[in-house]
């Protein structure tokens, strides 16, 4: 059965605790969802609605923490600095170029090596799995960073609902694929749509989440929407956007940087200080909004939690 508590209590660090302005987005944010009144849920679904028109852009004076103490990014620095290939290679246009993107409706079909394949809606997403509140840093292979607060739920509420069978070894997903919305789909340079894999361990675990909003706000379309990946101990490229297809499978899954320079970008992509890009370093990293640089963690910061998924991996050859 799909768990239907769209919010629950789980304990949380000190640091963790929502300060007065994300409560009242957050509130604004399960309100857009129907958890506190289905007319704005509806109307947040509609097909000429935009998740925006729905939303309250928080204030950026008050600050919370990540659990080392680290301050959220704001709002603005969050939505105007983006990797998002399929409408550009410039961070700084990507809003400008997604502001119209459809998300409504929206389907996501998991299927593959499962008792139980299933398409969910928006509307499913959004209603029938846990939202909750996830202040994450974000790490970007090009050594920049940002510490994000996320909503969305677990990955492996969703996973469960479809009853993997156990020769499922790995995760695959899939962007959308739609050259008139996504311009930089046009371009031949990259096998497109979009695909990224983890293995079923990194899909299950407890970090590893499907996003649906940000700032309490429902998912912006230059940062993923309607749903996308965050698994906040991988370098960004992992953490796909935009989702429509996750297959489960018993083979390592080809990835889009992994097909097009496997010397570059590996299957894993954990953060790693201690392994360099061919281009560039990894030891150190840009915090937007910071002047000077910063030490990266290793597993950027999660290695406590993740440390145990690579105990028989030697984490130089399998990057």
């Amino acid at each position: 059965m799909i768990n239907k508590s769209l919010y629950k209590s789980v304990p949380v660090k000190s640091s963790e605790i929502t300060p007065q302005h994300l409560f009242r987005s957050r509130r604004q944010f399960l309100k857009s969802m129907g958890i506190l009144g289905a007319g704005a849920f509806l109307a947040a679904c509609s097909p000429d609605a935009a998740p925006q028109e729905t939303a309250t852009v928080v204030s950026q004076t008050s600050v919370s923490t990540d659990e080392l103490g680290d301050p959220v990014n704001t709002y603005q620095e969050i939505t105007n600095y983006n990797n998002y290939y399929e409408f550009t290679t410039d961070k700084r246009d990507v809003a400008a170029l997604a502001k119209d993107f459809k998300t409504s409706p929206w389907e996501v079909e998991v299927y593959g090596l499962v008792n139980q394949p299933k398409t969910f809606g928006l509307e499913d997403l959004l209603k029938n799995f846990t939202q909750e509140e996830r202040i994450y840093r974000l790490r970007c292979v090009e050594a920049w960073s940002m510490v994000i607060p996320w909503m969305g739920f677990k990955l492996s509420e969703l996973l469960k609902e479809v009853e993997p069978l156990s020769n499922a070894r790995y995760v695959r997903f899939e962007t959308l694929m739609d050259p008139e919305q996504m311009p930089g789909q046009k371009q031949g340079s990259y096998p497109w749509p979009y695909q990224e894999g983890l293995t079923i361990e990194e899909a299950m675990h407890d970090l590893t989440i499907l996003a649906t909003g940000l700032y309490g706000e429902l998912m912006p379309p230059q940062n993923g929407a309607p749903v996308r990946l965050v698994v906040p101990w991988k370098y960004g490229f992992k953490s796909i956007k935009s989702i429509v297809k996750i297959e489960l499978i018993d083979y390592e899954p080809d990835t889009l940087w992994s097909t097009i320079a496997p010397q570059e970008y590996g299957f894993y992509a954990n953060v790693n200080p201690d392994v360099s890009h061919p281009r560039w370093s990894q030891a150190s990293e840009r915090r937007i909004g910071e002047s000077g640089r910063r030490k990266t963690l290793l597993f950027n910061g999660y290695a406590e939690e993740v440390a145990h998924l690579y105990k028989d991996i030697d984490l130089r050859d399998f990057y």
